[in-house]
C-alpha cells in the first residue's frame, strides 16, 4: 500500500466541527473542547494496527511482533507469528489472537513474556476480529460457523462455547453482557454470561463491523453504509444512526469521556460523536488509511498502519 508523508511531531491538528444530525447548525471551534486536541505522531515502522491501553502506554500489533509504546518510544517487543485483531487486558496479561495458528495468546504485562497460547480457533483468521474480557473471562469468536469460546484466565482453558450466527467475528463487552456482530448476517447479538447463550438480537445495516459498549448504548460501525448505529442495551431497539461518510471501511470504535470515538479511513483520521444527540462534535486530522482507536481519560491513541505511525491525541483539561 502507498504511504502518506509523515507529519510533524506534536503538531496542532486542523479540525472541522460539524453537526451530525440534520437541521443542527455546525459547532464553532470555541463551543467544544474537542477543538483543542493536539496530535503527537510517533513513527512505528512495519504495520502498527490494533491497540489496547496499559496505563500510560499502549500495546500495538505489528508485523511479526507485538509492541508496547509510550509517547517517549517503544518499551517492549514480543516476537509472534501474526498477532491480529483487537486485544484485551485481564488477569495481569494482554490477550489477543494469533492468526497463523488460529489461537489466543497470553502475555504478561510486567515482563512481556509469552505465558501461553490457547488453541481456540478463530472465526476470521484474516484478522478482523476481537478478543474481549468481562464476567471473569476472556472471549473470542472461534469458529466461522458460529461459535464464541469463553476462556478461564485462571486455568487458561476454554470453559464454554456459545452458539451464535454464522460469520460472527466482532465482539465487545459492556452492560454485563457480551455483544457480538455477524457482518454477513447483519445482526447484533446480546449474550448473557450467566447462561452462555444469546438472549436478544438487533438488525443492522450494511457490512457491520467493530463495535463498542459504553456511554449508554452499544455502538456499531455499519461500514458499508458509512453510519454508526446506536442500540439500546436493554431493549435492543435502534435509537439512532450517525452518518459519517460514504463508508467506514475499516477503522475502529471506542467510547469514553462522554463521547464515541470513531477511527475513520476517508476524509479524516478520527470523528468524535456526541452519545446523546448523535451529532458529530469534531472531525480530526488528515485521511490516514485504516487503523485503530482507544480512549483514555488523558487522551486518545490512534494507529495508522499505512503511515507506519501511532498517534497520541492529548485531551484539553476542560474536556469531559
Amino acid at each position: 500500500m502507498a504511504h502518506f508523508a509523515s507529519r510533524t511531531l506534536s503538531s496542532a491538528v486542523a479540525l472541522a466541527l460539524l453537526a451530525g444530525c440534520a437541521g443542527e447548525p455546525p459547532l464553532e471551534a470555541s463551543d467544544d473542547p474537542m477543538a483543542a486536541l493536539t496530535e503527537q505522531e510517533i513513527p512505528a515502522p512495519g504495520f502498527a494496527d490494533f491497540l489496547v491501553v496499559d496505563g500510560d502506554a499502549v500495546w500495538v500489533t505489528n508485523r511479526g511482533r507485538l509492541e508496547k509504546w509510550s509517547v517517549a518510544g517503544k518499551l517492549a517487543e514480543v516476537a509472534m507469528a501474526r498477532p491480529c485483531g483487537t486485544m484485551a487486558i485481564a488477569a495481569g496479561a494482554v490477550w489477543g489472537s494469533e492468526c497463523t495458528g488460529k489461537q489466543v495468546y497470553r502475555i504478561a504485562l510486567e515482563t512481556g513474556a509469552l505465558e501461553t497460547t490457547i488453541a481456540t480457533g478463530l472465526a476470521d483468521p484474516s484478522g478482523e476480529t476481537n478478543v474481549v474480557a468481562g464476567a471473569g473471562s476472556v472471549w473470542v469468536a472461534s469458529d466461522p460457523a458460529g461459535k464464541i469460546a469463553r476462556i478461564d484466565p485462571v486455568t487458561n482453558a476454554v470453559i464454554a462455547e456459545v452458539t451464535v450466527a454464522p460469520a460472527t467475528a466482532f465482539l465487545a463487552f459492556g452492560f454485563d453482557a457480551v455483544w457480538a456482530v455477524s457482518s454477513a448476517g447483519q445482526v447484533l447479538q446480546k449474550i448473557d454470561p450467566a447462561t452462555n447463550s444469546v438472549v436478544g438480537t438487533a438488525p443492522l445495516g450494511k457490512q457491520p463491523g467493530f463495535l463498542a459498549a459504553g456511554e449508554g448504548a452499544v455502538w456499531v460501525q455499519e461500514q458499508g453504509d458509512g453510519t454508526v448505529a446506536k442500540v439500546n442495551p436493554e431493549t435492543l431497539a435502534l435509537e439512532g444512526r450517525t452518518k459519517v461518510g460514504d463508508n467506514l471501511k475499516y477503522g475502529d470504535i471506542d467510547t469514553g469521556g462522554g463521547a464515541v470515538w470513531l477511527r475513520t479511513t476517508d476524509d479524516q483520521t478520527m470523528v468524535v460523536i456526541d452519545p446523546v444527540s448523535g451529532a458529530i462534535r469534531a472531525r480530526l486530522g488528515k485521511p490516514s488509511g485504516s487503523g485503530a482507536v482507544r480512549y483514555t481519560p488523558q487522551g486518545v491513541w490512534t494507529s495508522a498502519h499505512d503511515n507506519e505511525t501511532i498517534s497520541w491525541w492529548a485531551l484539553p483539561a476542560e474536556a469531559p
